[in-house]
């Protein structure tokens, strides 16, 4: 498989099916082959092939259909084809498949962090994994998924095995029939009918399992007790002893203490049946009777406590005056603690009580304000992730104090912002409560850090429980309930938001039109879903939604956010515009009462703003609650997750593109290419950082990609990857010495030295080859050819035959561009210290980074240094190889012996106005790495500028015109390395001289050594090493050196390399063939398929 679609090691391969592949209108039977970031195929038939490649973070929709055209088919399409497959021995589980593949791949697009691991694709821990082993990992990781979803338990939590069993309920005396499931911390029970019963045992809380006596009736029975005193039996289990063995192994790596829970130093034990409990009554301490009163192992803050460390704002606030002064209302707030108490007497209470339809209604007519914080921590399996973290989020408070980020300064600026109206907020207690929170939880998750609407929904919690229970609920909403809602694309409420679209156009066909055509629901879904009606609805009747959201999850907030259009579809019918419609939906949300609520009425402050003469009918909350149940109860958790997926993929591709649309923006519009032409550059570099992802490279992938930074500079490449990217897009190709010139490319645009490069900077260097004009574009070679582009070892290798450096005399002060080296070594330092820190960098980081890009660089060609002998060979080494492909190569190549033969002669003119004659170089430096300073350089003498050139060429003689010779002519070639100074010269073809790309294939020949009256008419000069005649074969010429204007000068004598450089080239053509490469699409008619292999 590796082989036939050119996948590197990395790449493993998960299962293949045979399919066909509909080309046209002709199935093409191949082999369809599933990776983990590529789906493949191949169809070897009647000799005709069909290959191809695509990438699982390139396809836009995936679903399976069946239409008369495409029968059974499953089809797949990206942003520029659309392909269908069909004809597989088992779609289902394919389909299936790919969605996971599809699914893992788009997670890599997200803002996600390392700490939320179980997102990030398998990766094999064994060098050899087969297909099988891999498939069972993304099996195994499916039902992880779905079982944490379903009894709401913590993300590191991993099913062992689950198996058919019946659940003796007491409540009703009945068997019920379900599914078992073992994970490492918990036992739990799903019931086959939906509702009917659900069940969490923390191993935390078991005391004894107990094989029970088997009967006809009661076959293989289990008993397990708790140390609430709650006993639960199972039976009809088909392996019992592994099974107990199993809860045994899991018992004996649970801490034996857990919030002042001890066992007295044991471990639960398993006895036999009929065997006396090895627990005495006093060794079992009970769960507390509510969560909502923490046991003393919770942290405090030490001497200072805050009050809100142990309770609810509420209770602060409002204290504890009896509901009987309340009247009706107090009536029925005893009348809801009555029906809970009695419903714990029978059901059970805490984190093992049985969950059943019951349950739901008692929390459809509304949770007592007693008891809300506990069942809140409950239902949200928040109470299960705080008694297994003691302390966390009192050392996060402690660790955060003191700490700044730009979090904690969009923290401070939202903190009054949050429920102004509640007199909790409206003082320095409940602000600095919400303060300590939010800045706990983004230094829990840097990634999210603070998003809006966290703030609004925090301080409802603040209400109802401690500080702790806040922040753990807080994570329950952002990690597991909510998934992607807080970031900074709020990804999550765009893709409900999408659901919430769909279930508009299938449930309420006749208001859906309408409703696109206003675009009402883009605006409005966005503050419901992230805020739960909180910021929309008068406070007590929104809290009763967020009970429902903790039992339900989404699903409740879909059902009411239909329920609220259904209510007001006549009204919307007649709205002519957006804001009309957003008016209509205001008013009738603000006007949604709690009448049951004890609580003092808060005013909605979005109600006082927008009061009319005419005020709505008042809707009770729950009278809406009963018609979304009623009307939109088909909704299920299984359907929604299968909506979600459709979503996410239209969502994070349109975001991609969003993306990619403001990149281009952001270029500065003289860069030369086209909104096009940048968007497919924009593709094809960010398919770069995105392949080392999953395939590993030189830098970890979280330094190719910082979310934090502005999309522009969000994904960056290492050198590797530049080169690949050089060899096929650049229009300056140099056969093998390609990947020399590419990384010379990437030091001269690395400016920050911190081995990467953003996509800025790999425009800026795209654009100076393709759109500048012939003095940029020399200006650009020039550079290549000076450090830092050009690195000590290139230009070593330049003169492997020099033995010592002449001496000579540097000067003390610093040059200009050493100030400029200095001025970003500085800076990769500081940035090398920001990255090293603990704490994301501020907004001034970003702002420095701005005003450094801002500044006017006022580089002209006057301020480039003067190039060095070493520094020409090369100059004159890449110029051959970039010829090598063109039409007029040996044109080109006259012409550029030409020039540098004239330049080898204008650097020996020169060094008779250098001041530096009887000046020693420092011991030890070469003089090749001191940039030449103001006193040692040449002066740019009038006379060596082009008039002055033309009069050194007439020097030649009259008939002899270097590097114009006709096509059999020969170069004379230095002998170099191996030579003395008496050795005869080489001689050489054309051919010879082009087929050496070798760095010692020509050197540059000094005027005193050889001079040009001595050469026969038809020799062409290539260049060689300058010196003069006393110094030694292969020595470096120290005084030797030559300016930008210079080269310049020379290259403009030559016509047939202007018309060169200001050749224009199609870089679209260019990225065509690159995607086309990089898909590995191909059709041939002589290729035998491979077998399949991993």
């Amino acid at each position: 498989m590796r082989k036939q679609f050119g996948m590197p090691e990395g790449e493993k391969l998960v299962n293949y099916y045979s399919c066909s592949f509909w080309k046209g209108r002709v199935p093409r039977q191949g082999w369809l082959y599933l990776t983990v970031n590529h789906l493949c195929f191949y169809s070897f038939l009647l000799g005709k092939e069909v290959s191809l490649v695509v990438q699982w973070v390139d396809i836009t929709r995936l679903e399976k259909s069946a239409t008369l055209l495409f029968p059974e088919s499953i089809r797949v399409d990206t942003r520029d084809q659309e392909l269908h497959f069909s004809m597989f021995l088992n779609i289902g589980e394919t389909f299936k498949l790919m969605e996971q593949l599809a699914n893992l791949a788009l997670r890599q697009l997200l803002d996600r962090d390392d700490f939320l691991e179980d997102e990030a694709p398998p990766r094999p821990v064994r060098p050899h994994r087969n297909t099988s082993a891999l498939k069972r990992d993304l099996d195994a990781r499916a039902k992880n998924e779905c079982y944490r979803a379903t009894f709401r338990l913590p993300r590191d939590e991993r099913l062992d095995g689950h198996t058919g069993c019946t659940l003796w309920t007491p409540f009703n005396k009945l068997h019920i029939f379900g599914q078992m499931f073992i994970s490492n911390n918990y036992i739990c029970f799903a019931s086959k009918e939906e509702d009917a019963c659900h069940l969490i045992i923390p191993l935390r809380e078991v005391t004894i399992v107990e094989k029970a006596d088997s009967s006809s009736v009661l076959p293989s029975p289990l008993s397990i007790s708790t140390k609430s005193k709650m006993t639960f039996l199972f039976a009809n289990l088909q392996d019992r002893d592994f099974l107990v063995q199993r809860i045994s192994d899991f018992l004996q790596k649970t801490p034996s203490k857990q919030m002042g829970c001890v066992i007295k130093g044991r471990r639960a034990s398993i006895a036999e049946p009929g065997a006396e409990s090895p627990l005495a009554p006093e060794m079992v301490t009970e769960l507390p009777a509510s969560p909502d009163s923490p046991p003393g192992g919770h942290p405090g803050f030490g001497a200072q406590e805050a009050p809100t460390s142990s309770q609810g704002l509420l209770k602060l606030f409002q204290g504890n005056s009896p509901v009987e002064d309340l009247g009706a209302k107090g009536a029925r707030e005893r009348m809801k603690e009555e029906s809970w108490n009695i419903h714990f007497l029978e059901y059970g209470r805490g984190v093992c009580m049985y969950r059943t339809a019951q349950t739901r209604e008692l929390v459809l007519r509304g949770i007592p304000e007693s008891l809300r914080g506990e069942l809140w921590l409950l239902l949200s399996g928040a109470w299960n992730e705080m008694v297994t973290h003691p302390g966390y989020y009192a050392r996060l408070v402690e660790e955060s104090k003191g700490r700044y980020s730009l979090a904690t300064e969009e923290i401070e600026r939202d903190l009054h912002r949050s429920m102004p109206e509640h007199p909790a907020f409206q003082n320095e207690l409940g602000i600095a409560a919400l303060r300590r929170v939010l800045t706990a939880y983004a230094f829990r998750n840097p990634t999210i850090g603070y998003c809006q609407a966290m703030n609004i929904v925090t301080s409802v919690l603040l209400l109802y429980g401690s500080e702790e229970e806040a922040f753990w609920l807080l994570v329950a909403l952002c990690e597991r309930m909510l998934p992607d809602y807080y970031n900074t694309r709020v990804v999550g409420a765009l893709v409900d938001q999408g659901i919430f679209e769909e279930l508009t156009r299938d449930l309420l066909p006749q208001l859906s039109e309408k409703m696109q055509d206003l675009g009402v629901i883009s605006s409005i879904s966005l503050s419901w879903f992230l805020t739960l009606f909180l910021s929309v609805m008068p406070f007590e009747s929104a809290v009763v939604v967020v009970d429902c959201f903790f039992y339900e999850g989404i699903k409740v907030i879909l059902q009411v956010a239909l329920a609220v259009l259904d209510a007001n579809t006549e009204q919307l019918l007649g709205c002519s515009d957006e804001g009309e419609a957003m008016t209509v939906l205001g008013r009738y949300l603000d006007h949604v009462v709690n009448k049951q609520s004890v609580s003092p009425p808060i005013p909605h402050l979005h109600a006082l703003l927008t009061s009319g003469d005419e005020p709505p009918t008042e809707v009770d909350i729950f009278d809406l609650l009963k018609v979304s149940y009623e009307k939109f109860s088909s909704l299920r958790a299984e359907d929604i997750e299968q909506m979600r997926f459709r979503q996410r993929l239209k969502v994070i591709q349109s975001l991609e593109d969003t993306a990619k649309r403001s990149v281009v923006r952001a270029i500065p519009v003289d860069i030369g290419f086209s909104a096009e032409e940048l968007e497919d550059l924009y593709t094809v570099f960010k398919a770069k950082p995105l392949a080392s992802q999953y395939w590993g490279g030189s830098s970890s992938a979280a330094s190719r990609r910082d979310p934090s930074l502005p999309y522009l500079e969000q994904y960056r490449i290492g050198a590797s990857q530049f080169r690949e990217l050089f060899a096929s897009l650049t229009p300056w190709a140099c056969g093998s010495h390609t990947p020399v010139l590419a990384g010379r490319v990437f030091r001269l645009l690395d400016q920050n030295r911190d081995s990467l490069i953003n996509f800025k900077e790999f425009v800026m260097g795209m654009s100076g080859m393709y759109h500048g004009d012939l003095t940029e574009k020399l200006k650009l070679l020039y550079k290549l050819h000076l450090p830092p582009a050009l690195s000590p070892e290139e230009a070593e290798s330049a003169l492997e035959a020099a033995h010592y450096f002449t001496e000579g005399s540097s000067s003390e002060e610093t040059s200009p561009q050493e100030r400029r080296e200095g001025s970003r070594n500085e800076d990769a330092r500081e940035k090398g210290g920001e990255e090293k820190g603990t704490s994301p960098p501020d907004y001034r980081h970003y702002l420095r980074m701005w005003a450094k890009e801002k500044e006017a660089q006022g580089e002209t060609i006057k301020d480039l240094p003067r190039m060095n002998q070493e520094q020409f060979i090369e100059l004159c080494k890449t110029l051959y190889n970039m010829f090598g492909e063109d039409a007029l190569e040996q044109e080109l190549y006259h012409a550029i012996a030409t020039v540098a033969s004239l330049l080898l002669r204008i650097g020996e003119v020169g060094k008779k106005f250098s001041a530096r004659a009887g000046r020693k170089p420092q011991d030890g430096v070469p003089e090749q790495d001191r940039p030449p300073t103001p006193e040692a350089q040449p002066a740019a003498a009038p006379e060596l500028l082009p008039p002055a050139t033309g009069d050194l060429q007439a020097q030649g003689g009259g008939d002899t015109h270097l590097g114009r010779a006709p096509q059999d002519s020969q170069a004379v070639v230095d002998g170099g390395s191996g030579e003395g100074q008496g050795s005869p010269p080489q001689l050489l073809s054309d051919d010879d001289t082009k087929d050496d790309v070798s760095v010692s294939s020509y050197s540059v020949v000094s005027v005193g050594s050889l001079p040009c009256e001595d050469l026969p008419d038809d020799t062409v000069l290539v260049g060689g090493e300058a010196r003069s005649p006393t110094r030694s074969g292969g020595s470096v010429d120290a005084d030797w050196c030559i300016s930008f204007e210079q080269v310049l000068a020379s290259v403009l004598t030559e016509s047939v390399l202007v018309n060169f450089f200001e050749k224009r080239v199609d870089i679209g053509l260019k990225i065509k063939d690159h995607k086309k490469v990089e898909r590995q699409v191909s059709t041939s008619s002589d290729y035998e398929p491979p077998g399949a292999s991993g």
